[in-house]
């Protein structure tokens, strides 16, 4: 019985030890954010325009093979934010995700072979990763599209297929789209003649949408003036209201 009794008392008091060891790991170990939350954390800094956060957050998520986090690490090299400039680095991060089929990056990979950035220009791999892009609703393959459609590169002439594809992506919120559709508008060429339309979009369109170059915003605004000097001060006022009715949508 004595014997048992030490067995206990020594049984016990391993057990005290060992509770109290686990204990402190779980006070000193940090605690890893689940990989759900730290991606959110990174669109978060993306949309908040702290590129170097973003950087940071989305990297390790891109390495372990995140398509989302992937895409934006090559919009940041692709465009320098919170990384140096690298078209190889954004190409490398574009096709990861591509080979994951996400739409963002198949239709910003499209726009690097439209313009032949870092890669020889195409016009016919732009197209086709644009239509790849366009049928899951991708803005910038849309835009990209409209583009195309309107200049009849990689597919026919056609104001019309322009416009709507141009439609399909301003009514999500990019810029690009709205000052190609607000164009089409001035001129009525694939859509009737509209400058009360027109100049909405060309307002929308001078705001910046996280997504363009600065000069889209810039042209767009210069597009605003001169068309006021053939509009009515009442079809100016209408223009705005409509404008300000309309709801942006909220950013991947």
């Amino acid at each position: 019985m004595v014997g048992e009794a030490r067995a206990d008392s020594r049984y016990n008091a391993w057990m005290r030890r060992s509770a109290l060891v686990l204990l402190l790991c779980l006070t000193v170990l940090p605690s890893v954010p689940a990989p759900a939350q730290s991606l959110e954390d990174g669109l978060a800094a993306y949309r908040n325009r702290d590129w170097p956060a973003a950087a940071k957050a989305l990297r390790p998520l891109a390495e372990a093979g995140v398509a989302v986090a992937e895409e934006r690490m090559g919009r940041l090299y692709q465009r320098g934010r919170g990384v140096p400039k690298d078209y190889a680095q954004a190409l490398a991060w574009y096709r990861k995700a591509v080979d994951q089929g996400e739409p963002f990056a198949e239709g910003h990979l499209g726009g690097m072979y439209m313009i032949g950035q870092g890669v020889p220009q195409s016009d016919q791999e732009a197209a086709r990763l644009f239509r790849l892009a366009s049928q899951q609703g991708n803005p910038v393959a849309q835009t990209g599209l409209g583009y195309m459609s309107l200049e009849g590169r990689g597919t026919k002439a056609d104001a019309v297929e322009a416009a709507n594809w141009f439609r399909e992506a301003a009514e999500q919120g990019n810029a690009a789209a709205m000052l190609g559709l607000a164009g089409l508008y001035e001129k009525g060429d694939g859509v009737a003649r509209n400058y009360i339309i027109a100049h909405k979009w060309y307002q929308l369109a001078s705001l910046d949408d996280g997504e363009n170059e600065a000069d889209v915003f810039e042209r767009a605004a210069r597009s605003t003036l001169e068309l006021e000097k053939k509009m009515s001060a009442s079809d100016i006022e209408a223009a705005q209201r409509i404008a300000r009715a309309w709801k942006r949508p909220a950013e991947r």
